[in-house]
């Protein structure tokens, strides 16, 4: 059952610019913690960035620090989270992957995820 719906996804030279959106499916994560993670074929999943309920803290990956913005709108009936990502690089391709937390643990560890969605692939051309 999907639980979290990821779009913005697509093809973007290196240098561009875009930005992923995470909607949820069913129910409210109003007050659950939100991350971003990547995948690419071959490789282990990837922390990208994350932000805690009420948007006061938020976690980056190496990879995205200083080029990606998380950010959230908890309005009601909206309830989604943003990844706007700049300056673009092809080691950037991979499938973007929406997940949702409620407990604790390292905010940068999949493992501390509970909700996923399917992803959004992410390609950008060199």
């Amino acid at each position: 059952q999907v639980q979290l719906v990821e779009s913005g996804g697509g093809l973007v030279q290196t240098g561009g610019s875009l930005r992923l959106s995470c909607a949820p499916a069913g129910r409210t994560y109003a007050t659950y913690g939100m991350g971003w993670f990547r995948q690419a074929p071959g490789k282990d999943r990837e922390f990208v960035a994350a932000i805690t309920w009420n948007a006061d803290t938020t976690y980056y990956g190496d990879s995205a620090k200083g080029r990606f913005t998380i950010s959230r709108d908890n309005a009601k009936n909206k309830n989604t989270v943003y990844l706007q990502m700049n300056s673009l690089r092809p080691e950037d391709t991979a499938v973007y992957i929406c997940a949702a937390r409620q407990g604790g643990g390292s905010w940068y560890s999949a493992i501390a995820y509970d909700y996923w969605g399917l992803g959004t692939q992410v390609t950008v051309s060199s």
